[in-house]
Parts: structure tokens; sequence; C-alpha cells
């Protein structure tokens, strides 16, 4: 069982589209990324988005191409400045849980989880991206594996 982290897909300009829905380019690398994620047998029960209408639609993308097709919900926590800890509270390794947010929470979030301090990067999040993270016996949690759109 693992936890999944997500940063939204490339999302169009606010002069476009002023809730800023996902770009053509941000729809292809969630595809590609979940693609290869449901190839190597990655399982998720439930994915949670913050209702924003990018991590909304790169929610749904991903659910639409995992199988079994997982249960997809708007949940509170995970706008960008929300506080990680809150959230990170009711995190088990039991879940297979996904979450799909936005910068600087997820890398926040994923800072907190591995080094215990929010402001400590541990890794540098792409659009579409989904990262894994176990926990050991010692209840730390750990980068597992990650997939990103581009090596950059």
């Amino acid at each position: 069982m693992a936890i999944y982290l997500v940063q939204h897909g490339k999302s169009l300009p606010e002069d476009v589209d002023p809730e800023k829905g996902l770009a053509l380019e941000g729809k292809e690398e969630t595809v590609r990324v979940a693609s290869m994620a449901r190839d190597n047998g990655v399982h998720v029960s439930i994915i949670k988005h913050s209702g924003k209408k990018r991590a909304r639609q790169t929610a749904e993308i991903i659910a639409s191409i995992l199988a079994p097709k997982p249960l997809v919900e708007e949940t509170q926590g995970l706008d960008p400045l929300d506080d990680v800890k809150i959230l990170a509270k009711t995190l088990t390794k039991e879940q297979d849980l996904m979450l799909v947010g936005h910068l600087p929470f997820m890398q926040r979030l994923l800072s907190y989880l591995v080094t215990g301090s929010d402001d400590r990067p541990v890794f540098k999040f792409q659009n579409s991206g989904i990262l894994c993270l176990d926990m050991d016996d010692k209840g730390r949690w750990l980068i597992k594996w990650a997939i990103m759109p581009v090596i950059d």
C-alpha cells in the first residue's frame, strides 16, 4: 500500500480559461504518465483532488486509465497554501491513496513527510508526474519511485 502525490497537469493561462483547466499538453502528459503507472501495476483505491479545475481534470484522467477505476473526490486541504501538517496527520500506509494538488503544497507535504520539516525540498515535482511514497517498518515515509513526463 502507498500514497501517491501528483502535481496537476499543465494548465491553460488565465486569460484563455479563467479557471485554468488543463492545456492539451497537460492532458497528453497526464494520459502518458497514468498509462505508465497502470502498465506497472499501480492500483489506487481513491483519488482526492483540491477541487480546482486543473486538479479535478488531472484526477479524472488518471482514474479513467487506472483499472479498476478508483473513486475520485474533492477534498479540503490540498490548496497551494494549505497547512501540510493537517493533511499529513491523516495519512496511513494502508490507504492506496492518490492526492492531486498544486505547488507549493505538494512539495511542502513531501518535505514534511520525508524530513519532518515542510521547508526542506527533497524532490522537484513536474506537472502530471506521480511520486510514490511508502512507509518503512519504523513509520518513516520514503520516496519509493516516481514517473515524470520528461527527464529534466
